[in-house]
């Protein structure tokens, strides 16, 4: 394979506040390039951004504007989403491949133009299309505002960790033979943390290392990039404190154990209490559904200074894969910080009630091994990806790309979580929800029993939300609603819907434009579990959808 890449050039250019000078013009360049995967004991080929495997992180500051000049020198479509990044009225450049824009293709190029408006904490950006963002991916750090403080302590030092997966075979590959023959593709090879599996068979990788000073407080902004598999993270005989999660801060907690879906971010505090030693670092996966996944660990250390290279690392016990209690204790314990500075603005007149099941369901295929293939669905809708972006159709009164009658609840009602009708069938379309510019939205998100239950990681575009509940078993909107946390509820962009369970988030449609959701599992994504809204423009131009950019990618 000929060597090939992305090129992104990055410019942040900050608003000038009044009381502060600072030369506020940031450039970037990013080389995306085909690098051989040395630091995983491979030589086979793989995209990268400056041949980086995480790429680099970018850093900004709240309100910052950033423009991402993307180069395309790769075979393959491209494009880029800025995950969790607000994108207010710039649609166009959130990202994912044939939703707001047509892709990048071999030889194009595209700036993308957007800003951080009112936005501070660890989000992320990766590709979004096909199964890139394996390894295209990095993280994107929003500092407060100049003179503007954490409202925690301040860390002496601040490490990205970015969790990850691997396989051994070109991921493109895999999932177009998994495509061909309608069942599930092959789970990764190995987990990593910051590109590195730690100690493998046959490699000579000990994995990353993360140098500290005893008696100081370090800031860990965690990162799930994986594309499929939610994972567990600890470090030996050290506590760690939940201050941030999808860049919205929270009431802080100690916990030796956090849980985060693909999609998430999770920032916490780490005292580093004893005077030397190292301690193992180890990201494993959870799963407490009857589904195959990498069982492999992922290991770091955690290495205090003045302490011999030779000294053994102290292990630390990993959850079982299934230990859904300890899963469910963490996210039970995460709540907005909901300060006067940094209030829960929690919708509580809500405008559109919806219900939305979550499945895997089976339909026939004349050429797949079985006859049958996989698919996944909304509401039993599988969604079709158009052929043009349905943001420009939206903009640009497009007819026969979308329609306006996503179902905003299920078909047919029965018991999602139990026995399970005969007929796995969906139906194929691509259809959208409308909404009213402001309206207000409760959307409860119910998966079923179909094939078999599973954790959904389901993330939205272009909004953060409120998680006002959860819960297990069928939602019951009268018995349940009462249940709801509108006081305090954790604010995010992606949350996971439990296995057999379900999740209730609110949202304020504050947004014009077209905005995916879909499940952060790539596959789910791949087989059809993603569906969009469009948000109509409010009064005036500052709630309208500005116009597309001149070089906006065409298909």
């Amino acid at each position: 394979m000929a060597a090939m890449g992305i090129r992104i050039i990055l410019f942040l250019a900050a608003c000038l506040l009044p009381l502060y000078v600072e030369a506020m013009v940031r450039h970037y360049k990013f080389n995306v390039v085909l690098k051989n995967a040395t630091r995983l004991c491979s030589n086979k080929p793989i995209v990268t951004i400056n041949g980086k495997f995480p790429g680099p992180t970018i850093y900004a500051r709240e309100d910052d504007a950033v423009l991402v000049k993307v180069v395309n020198h790769v075979k393959y479509n491209v494009s880029i989403h800025w995950h969790g990044v607000r994108q207010l009225r710039t649609g166009w450049a959130d990202g994912p491949a044939y939703i707001t824009q047509c892709p990048i293709q071999p030889g194009q190029v595209y700036m993308y133009n957007f800003t951080l408006t009112g936005q501070r904490g660890t989000l992320w950006w990766h590709a979004h299309i096909l199964w890139l963002r394996a390894t295209v991916h990095g993280a994107l750090v929003i500092l407060p505002k100049l003179g503007v403080p954490y409202p925690f302590p301040k860390p002496r030092m601040e490490q990205v960790i970015i969790l990850s997966e691997w396989w051994k075979s070109d991921t493109e590959a895999i999932i177009n033979e998994a495509l061909k023959s309608g069942l599930a593709p092959n789970v990764s090879d190995a987990h990593t943390i910051n590109g590195h599996p730690g100690p493998v068979q046959g490699c000579a990788s000990q994995g990353f290392t993360f140098k500290v000073q005893s008696g100081n407080t370090y800031l860990l902004r965690i990162i799930n990039a994986a594309l499929n598999e939610e994972l567990f993270f600890k470090i030996a005989n050290h506590k760690l404190i939940v201050v941030e999660v999808d860049a919205t801060y929270t009431k802080p907690f100690k916990t030796d154990t956090i849980v985060i879906a693909p999609g998430q971010t999770t920032n916490v505090l780490l005292t580093t209490e004893h005077a030397t030693g190292k301690y193992l670092v180890a990201a494993s996966p959870f799963m407490d559904a009857p589904i195959a996944v990498d069982n492999n660990t992922a290991t770091a250390t955690l290495h205090y200074s003045g302490t011999l290279g030779s000294t053994i690392t102290t292990p630390t016990s990993v959850p079982p894969k299934n230990a859904t209690l300890l899963a469910t204790s963490f996210t039970n314990s995460l709540r907005s910080l909901n300060s006067k500075k940094y209030p829960a603005r929690v919708p509580l007149k809500i405008d559109h009630n919806l219900l939305f099941t979550v499945s895997l369901g089976i339909n026939p295929c004349a050429t797949c091994v079985n006859g049958s293939r996989v698919v996944a669905d909304i509401n039993n809708v599988t969604f079709v990806m158009p052929k043009i972006s349905l943001l420009q159709a939206h903009f640009f009164n497009i007819k026969g790309v979308f329609t306006y009658d996503f179902p905003g609840n299920p078909p047919i009602v029965y018991n999602f979580t139990g026995t399970q009708p005969p007929n796995f069938m969906t139906m194929r379309g691509t259809r959208l929800y409308r909404l009213a510019y402001n309206s207000t939205v409760q959307l409860v998100l119910q998966d079923t029993g179909m094939i078999a239950p599973e954790n959904h990681p389901i993330h939205l575009h272009g909004f953060n939300f409120f998680v006002v509940g959860k819960g297990q078993g069928n939602f019951n909107p009268i018995n349940d609603t009462k249940k709801f946390n509108l006081v305090d509820p954790v604010e995010r962009n992606t949350i996971g819907v439990p296995a057999g369970g379900w999740t209730a988030i609110r949202f304020r449609a504050d947004n014009p434009g077209v905005w995916f959701m879909h499940c952060h599992l790539e596959i789910h994504t791949t087989w059809g579990l993603k569906m969009a809204f469009v948000v109509d423009n409010g009064k005036g131009p500052n709630e309208s959808l500005l116009p597309p950019p001149s070089d906006l990618p065409r298909c």
